[in-house]
């Protein structure tokens, strides 16, 4: 019975990638100068009394690389969306006109690029803790296993695969991050 113990690192890899997939997002929300939809993703707005994303309240449009265009389907939540989005900490100025809200995107000043350098750090870093954690659940894993019959070789083979996991997806991490700060701080 103790050799047929084994450590699903599938399961492992799984959850390790679903950080780094949400590390993707979190930093395609990061504006790099260049208008995108996705930038405005992480904003909620209270409708109806319910945090819900902009985009389920209004059409939101790239129509030139410097512009992004929110179209409020209730006028209503005009004023709420405007509000979300000048406190939401994007450094963006809302412009309205009527339902539809403009968003100019300005250049990047220095001080802002190593500002949102810093950023993308702390989502790398949530990354990193998130598949550490994952890595620890692995560990666990094992120990329960060796408390069950595994076999000290098969115990630091486990080991050893669940470390090389975790040591691989760190340095995807770590590229993305490097990547990522390199498109911010490009002029």
């Amino acid at each position: 019975m103790a050799d047929e113990i084994e450590i699903d690192t599938d399961d492992l890899e799984r959850r390790m990638k679903g950080a780094m997939d949400s590390l993707r997002h979190e930093f395609s929300s990061l504006r790099t100068g260049r208008a995108s939809a996705s930038m405005i993703d992480p904003i909620t707005v209270d409708a109806y009394g319910s945090p819900t994303p902009i985009n389920q309240v209004g059409t939101v449009n790239v129509p030139e690389p410097r512009m992004v265009t929110i179209n409020v389907w209730d006028k209503a939540l005009v004023g709420k969306v405007e509000k979300a989005i000048r406190e939401s900490g994007l450094g963006i100025n809302p412009q309205l006109n009527g339902t539809i809200i403009m968003l100019p995107i300005p250049e990047l000043n220095e001080e802002r690029r190593k500002e949102l350098t810093k950023v993308a750090a702390g989502y790398a870093e949530s990354a990193r803790v998130a598949i550490r954690n994952v890595r620890r659940d692995g560990m666990d894993q094992i120990k329960k296993a060796k408390t069950k019959g595994m076999a000290e070789d098969d115990q630091k083979f486990w080991e050893a695969s669940v470390q090389e996991l975790t040591d691989k997806m760190i340095a995807e991490v770590d590229k993305a991050l490097e990547s990522k700060q390199a498109e911010i701080m490009q002029v």
